[in-house]
């Protein structure tokens, strides 16, 4: 259970990183879902299985996800807090693939991601969040 990849960026242009910056509350730092004035509950963070990438043909960016897991099933974390290295997060809702996912990949990967396009999820600490960190539940 660790993180595989992280992708932040501008919504054009989702770069791979090795370590980047969790604000509480706020988001991932750099990133274009990285709310100042305080995200909604649920907008702070996204994570996605590699195993469900990996069943589709996507790359971490392409998903649209910030965060790649691996060896854990994020569905079950909807409703509970986890840690992602030292990051405390609470597991808000799933995420799941939309229109405009297909439109910048291919047809029918809505239907291929349904139930497994990964979680939406708050970040209630400050913290770093890097490539081979730990993913625990609390």
């Amino acid at each position: 259970m660790h993180v595989e990849q992280i992708n932040i960026g501008a919504s054009e242009a989702l770069a791979p990183v090795d370590s980047v910056a969790a604000i509480a509350g706020k988001g991932l730092k750099g990133d274009r879902q990285f709310f100042s004035s305080g995200a909604e509950p649920g907008d702070a963070l996204t994570l996605i299985e590699a195993e469900a990438l990996d069943d589709v043909g996507l790359t971490g960016a392409q998903s649209r996800r910030q965060v790649v897991v691996r060896g854990v099933r994020l569905n079950d974390l909807v409703g509970r807090r986890f840690r992602v290295g030292d990051v405390e997060c609470l597991g808000v809702r799933l995420c799941e693939p939309c229109l405009h996912l297909q439109q910048l990949t291919r047809p029918g990967i809505i239907k291929d991601l349904i139930h497994r396009g990964g979680i939406n999820a708050d970040i209630l600490t400050d913290g770093q969040i890097s490539v081979g960190d730990r993913l625990s539940d609390i």
